[in-house]
């Protein structure tokens, strides 16, 4: 592949991004904030915090780590 001559760099799409102006591929659109909200409502759900671990019973991941049983 070959530069794009300085006199077609007026001709090249970009966009502003969170780490500064980037140039776009030729025949590559930006992505809209349209297609970034789509993107995040399609996405699951994350829980807000940690959850814990289900130490009890049958779930007992330590007791199951135990080899002094007999």
């Amino acid at each position: 592949m070959t530069a794009p001559h300085p006199d077609n760099m007026a001709a090249l799409q970009s966009e502003r991004t969170p780490e500064g102006e980037q140039t776009l591929i030729p025949g590559v659109r930006p992505i809209t904030a349209r297609e970034r909200l789509a993107l995040l409502m399609a996405a699951p759900l994350a829980p807000r915090k940690p959850q814990k671990p289900l130490n009890i019973g049958l779930f007992d991941e330590d007791a199951r780590n135990q080899l002094h049983l007999f």
